[in-house]
């Protein structure tokens, strides 16, 4: 089985193939509608990122560079990259985002930014209306204890994805982010 993979039974050829490929055509400007059909640009990079993601030997989930390197892929900016994972990865919901709000963007990045306004948008109408207080007309008149809000927990992938969609939404550089979170360890273990 030194040809295949574990997770897909795809050749390594065929994902090499398809990486060149990828690689070809990536500078072209095309529009949101065609990129994310299922043959267009964007679609097809998610795919290659998600299969070689999973066969990726490294504990944090990333691809080598090498591997990049061999698929023919490292020259495609890392921003797109990642959009283009994300997108794969969030594909129902997005396509689901598109239709049910005529979205007409033109990039993957317009996109992430209007789901994330919209989600931003209904969290504020749910603590609104979560926050409202109950009418007391015809109760006693003891005031109403307010509930503790309990602290949301996230989880680790999502803060991940959190910070690399802000450092990117911000012009900031990863891997500086990156040092100091490192850095910062010894602190956050002295505190805790």
């Amino acid at each position: 089985m030194a040809n295949s993979t574990a997770t897909t039974g795809t050749s390594i050829d065929a994902l090499v193939k398809e990486g060149k490929a990828l690689g070809s055509i990536w500078r072209q400007v095309n529009s949101l509608k065609q990129t994310i059909k299922e043959s267009g640009f964007d679609t097809r990079l998610g795919k290659l990122l998600q299969q070689l993601k999973a066969n990726a030997t490294t504990d944090n989930g990333q691809i080598p560079t090498h591997v990049l390197r061999t698929h023919g892929i490292q020259q495609i900016d890392r921003r797109r990259r990642s959009e283009a994972l994300w997108f794969v990865e969030n594909e129902k919901e997005c396509r689901q985002f598109i239709e049910d709000n005529k979205f007409k963007g033109s990039s993957l990045t317009a996109l992430q930014a209007a789901m994330r306004k919209a989600a931003k948008a209904d969290e504020a109408d749910e603590t609104d209306n979560s926050e409202a207080e109950p009418s007391n007309v015809g109760q006693s008149d003891e005031a109403p204890a307010k509930a503790e809000k309990a602290p949301v927990k996230i989880s680790h992938k999502v803060m991940v994805n959190t910070i690399i969609a802000q450092a990117e939404l911000n012009g900031l550089d990863l891997e500086k982010i990156i040092e100091d979170l490192m850095a910062a360890i010894p602190a956050a273990k002295a505190a805790a």
